[in-house]
């Protein structure tokens, strides 16, 4: 019936499961228990509610004033009851979905994020498209959705049950002749409604199956259409000096377009379900005195009975087609707990990777040096990028490498920190490896300027005091009144300045082993000078390597470590004294 993939329910457990026996529990179970108890109160209400409308409606037809009067207080007291049951059962509701969307996410985003699986999963080709929905937007439609479909399911059956007996006794029997013999059907009115839910649901799943794929490509489309826009925003100077508009309309355009092709199927095949969908609700309406009006003209029924009965064969129909009213939304919630489960099989098949094939190991050391023994670094498609690389660096040396682009430096420095998945071979780092690596383009976190020039370190880690005489140091005084300022500053500061700040990031958290990966290329050779020798003033006791092209920079190191290409395209690692 649900038309669903091997496997689903066992990872739809293993997707629920969890935070109901996590450490959060105890407060998990309170809440459920408490929207299910005002669920079921709600259910009272609905039963008080329809007892009271036979009462009304003969006080009507008796012409019994004064029952008239004391049945409008009746309700004025039921309907104050059930609005602040409504009220909470809500409230509770949302308290519960903050509580389980907060659990969720946090713990999708530690896996994500454990060991660099985030990184390997993009490397490999082995990630999900837009993980940031799947965590942002998938979580919250599941949680939601998901205490919708339980909490609509629970009430539906207890309406059922507390409605079927008030329909059996009020349809009575039903007789009828077959090959000349009188028969009875007890609690007709409870057949039919059977008969006309069983149809009604078979019905809708035959129509509306097919949107459950739609809205799974639907959510992915989405995704890579706001992706786009993203990506965008943060390299709109590239966009402007290259003048490629034309290119990047023509890419929204057809990103776009896969929105709307799948929009429109999605409408197409919801204008067939609403079709059927709202005209078996209609014909349920009427339905019900069509069947119980002949009792009614015959005088078996009082109007109070018949409307009764209308009322309990609406909410045992209801009840039976309760999948039927949800369909929609069904539809979606399988479509987010597909992309959710294939996000976290991906994240599981990315640690289990890394655990069998770790790549080049980085170990912890018991000496002062880093010593790279007999490392090969391979690129994702299995090509050798470094072959048998050796190389030991002492605490305190000064260490250019140079070689020509695509040669493996960066990739190097990947190894280095234990981050490049693909490769053999061991890094044995030193006891206290207290490293920060500078790349070609810093990366700036959202937030203020205090925050981007203690990252990683948190904002408060250092006082005004020491910023300002750093931004001083490294030429960017003018920014020290601008420290609480929040701005995209990825585009605020040019890229000389971006390089500038990189550098106040490592006077300030004075890392004893500092990486540079051409971290001055965008500075003129005069201030790639200032700042090399103030790190060579500041930090006396940090080992220093560096990556450049510039021959400039070489002074500023005591020995050189050269990437060569053999005829294969492998690099191989030479190394000699600076400036040989």
């Amino acid at each position: 019936m649900l038309d669903t993939r091997p496997g689903f329910w066992r990872d739809l457990w293993a997707l629920i499961h969890p935070y109901w026996t996590s450490e959060e529990k105890g407060r998990a179970w309170a809440l459920l228990l408490g929207v299910v108890g005002l669920t079921l109160a709600l259910v009272y209400m609905e039963v008080q509610f329809n007892r009271w409308n036979n009462a009304f409606f003969n006080s009507l037809q008796n012409k019994d004033q004064r029952a008239f009067f004391q049945l409008m207080g009746r309700f004025a007291v039921l309907a104050a009851i059930y609005i602040v049951l409504y009220i909470y059962s809500v409230y509770v509701n949302q308290w519960l979905q903050i509580r389980w969307r907060r659990w969720l996410t946090d713990r999708y985003m530690r896996e994500w994020l454990h060991e660099r699986t985030y990184y390997r999963m993009q490397l490999t080709g082995n990630g999900t498209d837009n993980p940031d929905q799947r965590i942002a937007e998938d979580l919250k439609l599941f949680v939601e959705s998901t205490l919708d479909l339980v909490l609509g399911g629970l009430n539906a059956v207890v309406t059922l049950f507390a409605f079927l007996a008030i329909l059996w006794g009020l349809s009575g029997a039903l007789e009828f002749t077959w090959s000349g013999q009188t028969y009875e059907l007890h609690g007709y009115m409870v057949w039919v409604a059977l008969a006309y839910a069983l149809v009604g649901t078979w019905l809708t799943h035959k129509v509306g199956k097919h949107l459950i794929p739609l809205q799974y490509d639907q959510q992915r489309y989405e995704a890579d259409f706001r992706y786009n826009l993203v990506r965008f925003r943060e390299n709109m100077e590239g966009v402007a000096l290259y003048r490629g508009e034309p290119g990047e309309l023509e890419g929204f355009r057809a990103r776009f377009r896969q929105v709307a092709d799948n929009w429109w199927a999605i409408m197409k095949r919801i204008k067939l379900l609403n079709t059927f969908r709202y005209g078996y609700n209609q014909a349920a309406i009427v339905f019900p005195y069509l069947v119980t009006a002949p009792r009614y003209f015959s005088g078996k029924f009082t109007l109070g009975d018949l409307t009764q009965t209308a009322g309990a064969f609406a909410q045992v129909q209801g009840s039976l087609s309760w999948f039927i009213n949800v369909y929609l939304l069904f539809a979606n919630w399988k479509a987010t707990v597909d992309r959710l489960t294939g996000f976290h099989r991906s994240v599981v098949r990315a640690q289990a990777e890394r655990a069998t094939n770790p790549g080049v190991a980085t170990v912890p050391g018991q000496g002062e040096a880093l010593t790279i023994e007999h490392v090969d670094l391979l690129l994702p498609g299995g090509r050798t990028l470094l072959a048998d690389a050796t190389v030991s660096v002492e605490p305190g040396a000064r260490i250019l490498v140079r070689g020509p682009s695509g040669a493996g430096k960066s990739t190097l420095f990947r190894a280095i920190a234990g981050i490049w998945p693909f490769g053999r071979g061991a890094v044995r780092l030193p006891h206290d490896f207290r490293a920060l690596f500078l790349p070609q383009r810093p990366y700036f976190p959202l937030g203020t300027l205090r925050t981007a020039l203690c990252y990683p370190a948190l904002s408060g880690a250092f006082s005004d005091t020491q910023i300002k005489e750093v931004l001083a140091d490294v030429g960017l005084a003018h920014l020290g009144e601008r420290l609480d300022e929040e701005a995209n500053w990825s585009m605020q500061l040019s890229g000389g300045e971006q390089q500038r700040v990189a550098f106040a990031r490592a006077l300030l958290l004075r890392p004893n082993w500092l990486f540079l990966d051409e971290a001055t290329s965008a500075l003129d050779e005069d201030s790639q000078a200032q700042l090399h020798d103030l790190l060579a003033r500041r930090l006396t006791h940090s080992t220093i390597v560096s990556i450049a092209h510039r021959p400039g920079v070489s002074r500023f190191h005591q020995r050189t470590v050269e990437l060569t290409l053999d005829q294969q395209g492998r690099g191989t690692l030479r190394s000699e004294p600076s400036g040989s």
